[in-house]
């Protein structure tokens, strides 16, 4: 997945891929994108943040560049920032949520460092969103619970999501 000749920041910051990828202390990593059920999950969250009375409170933007260290820079598959935040090209302002769809592709070991280099950032809440096991895992500082069943809450703010509206998705029919 990462390529083995290291490359400089300025060079990462000016270049296009697709999808977007991620910058780990010279290092191009590839996001694990692409399936349906991914881009579902991922546009569902997005409706559900981006409802008229939700962005009185906040803005949430996929696949946005996130400087979490110098030398590391996320591109999460949703981020929330609390309303009004600056106007950032990158977003360097820690976002109140960051959240990852799973693919699976993914590993564990990838995952919790992501995880981590948001919550070091100052993020307050990490959501891990598993499509399979219709589960959400909600990492704040040093706990992640799973969540199967309930609401979830868009910190700093009364926004709420039902598990089971997220991954109503998954059950519609085209």
């Amino acid at each position: 997945m990462a390529t083995s000749a290291l490359i400089p920041v300025g060079e990462y910051l000016t270049t296009s891929y697709s999808p977007d990828c991620d910058y780990v202390d010279g290092e191009i990593q590839e996001r694990n994108v692409g399936e349906e059920d991914h881009s579902d999950l991922q546009a569902r969250l997005l409706d559900l943040l981006r409802t008229e009375a939700n962005q009185r409170f906040i803005r949430a933007k996929p696949e946005l560049r996130v400087q979490v260290k110098s030398t590391r820079f996320r591109v999460p598959d949703i981020l929330v920032r609390l309303r009004p935040a600056p106007k950032e090209q990158i977003i360097r302002t820690p976002p109140v949520l960051c959240i990852e769809v799973l693919s699976p592709e993914d590993t564990m070991k990838r995952v919790r460092e992501r995880v981590r280099d948001y919550l070091d950032m100052g993020v307050p809440e990490v959501w891990i969103v598993d499509g399979p096991s219709r589960t959400v895992t909600v990492c704040k500082g040093m706990n992640a619970v799973e969540q199967s069943e309930g609401t979830l809450a868009v910190p700093r703010t009364p926004i709420t999501l039902t598990i089971a509206e997220i991954f109503g998705v998954l059950d519609e029919l085209d």
